[in-house]
């Protein structure tokens, strides 16, 4: 399936680039989310009149998180949660769990933007936690988890 995409997507391509995915997930992602259109000629004509429009949003976008950025470097975020004398939890801290307690402390963020590779925290203790707020910027906050 071939594709313009209408905002950088990471790992795929940038604005305006024409790519070859499979079809499931074009139909299934790209162009549910609005991140694609499927590469006929009327939509690369459309593409091309709006360009202008989408790159100054893609900007907009690109500024915004990297304000957002600015704004927790050297961030700390402390968590309660219910726990064992050996430290271990009584469940775990997950993307929720964080997202949630930065949007407490007045950052929005959402639980996708927050990146867990090794999985959810499941003892006491300080975890580095890496933020992806756009496909260009990351940033990394330092998470807290203190026994209630």
């Amino acid at each position: 399936m071939e594709l313009i995409l209408l905002e950088k997507v990471q790992n795929l391509g940038d604005l305006g680039e024409k790519v070859k995915v499979k079809a499931g997930f074009g139909r299934n992602y790209l162009v549910p989310q609005g991140k694609a259109v499927a590469a006929t000629p009327a939509n690369i004509e459309r593409f091309e009149a709006r360009r202008a429009e989408l790159e100054k949003a893609a900007k907009d976008r690109l500024a915004a998180a990297g304000g957002r950025a600015a704004a927790m470097q050297e961030l700390v975020v402390t968590i309660k949660a219910i726990a064992s004398d050996e430290g271990k939890l009584y469940g775990s801290i997950g993307p929720r769990e964080i997202a949630d307690a930065l949007v407490m402390l007045g950052h929005e963020v959402s639980k996708r933007e927050v990146l867990q590779p090794d999985g959810p925290l499941r003892h006491v203790g300080e975890f580095d936690v890496q933020l992806q707020l756009h496909a260009d910027i990351d940033t990394v906050i330092k998470v807290v988890v203190v026994p209630e």
